[in-house]
């Protein structure tokens, strides 16, 4: 676990939305919640963690982006974003 724990910290990366928007247009992005940890989302997410993941998911603690969301984003494209990447997802987060 801490191998891949450690992969995923290694794969973080701060990058605007003009390289995210072909994931969103696949729909594979996941918004993030800023109060939880990205590292910890992806390794709940990376390792099928079910519970957690579905209790993020009802609490939309973890969610696909809003209509509005995109828009806002598509107006600023220089928004950056925490992201890590857990095939098949772009997991992000609002800096």
């Amino acid at each position: 676990m801490e191998d891949l724990k450690q992969r995923l910290k290694e794969d973080m990366a701060n990058v605007n939305w003009n390289d995210i928007k072909p994931h969103a247009q696949r729909d594979a992005v996941i918004v993030v919640d800023e109060n939880l940890n990205l590292l910890d989302v992806g390794l709940a997410i990376a390792q099928d963690d079910k519970m957690v993941v579905q209790r993020w998911i009802t609490e939309e603690l973890i969610t696909k982006p809003s209509n509005q969301q995109l828009s806002d984003w598509n107006i600023n494209q220089t928004q950056l974003f925490k992201t890590l990447i857990v095939q098949p997802f772009v997991l992000v987060q609002s800096i």
